[in-house]
């Protein structure tokens, strides 16, 4: 599993307390393999970690949120922070992209702005590629718009195709 540096630095601290804790606890330590454990080795009851997060999600004031739904919000941030939905699919362990998508990523307003800018760059820019190309002033106001923006998707359409072939 891919971890960003602080994340991977504080599990390394985590593991060194857990070291202590173990030769605190000498033969009495349990050794289940587990990252997070109860102070002798021994697993946490599954039920202990959601009553936590409940607990701090009630103190700190924060809209109701579950513990699952962190894995909802960390695929979105993943795809947000510019991971395809294919490395997003792979990190959360699904079988399907589709379940990955539908399920699992909720587009934010910023992404759809970004796409649109995005967008609208690869157009223009593909449409100043094309060379010769000139508009042309049309003689009836009110097909003005119609015709302007006909003359740039076709340029922008040429230009991709030049770009690709």
């Amino acid at each position: 599993m891919a971890l960003d540096h602080t994340t991977a630095t504080i599990l390394r601290h985590h593991h060194r307390r857990q070291l202590a804790e173990q030769a605190d606890h000498g033969a009495g330590w349990t050794d289940s393999g587990h990252v997070f454990t109860q102070p002798d080795g021994q697993p946490l009851h599954p039920d202990y970690l959601t009553r936590r997060f409940r607990r701090l999600v009630t103190d700190s004031a924060l809209p109701p949120v579950r513990l699952h739904d962190l894995r909802h919000g960390a695929a979105t941030l993943a795809h947000c922070a510019g991971a395809d939905l294919k490395t997003v699919q792979e990190q959360l362990g699904h079988t399907s992209i589709v379940l990955t998508a539908d399920t699992y990523t909720s587009v934010l307003l910023d992404l759809h702005f970004t796409v649109a800018e995005a967008t609208a760059r690869l157009v223009l820019t593909a449409a100043a590629r094309v060379p010769g190309r000139k508009h042309r002033t049309p003689t009836n106001r009110s097909n003005t718009h119609c015709q302007t923006t006909q003359t740039v998707v076709c340029s922008a359409l040429l230009g991709w195709y030049e770009l690709v072939a």
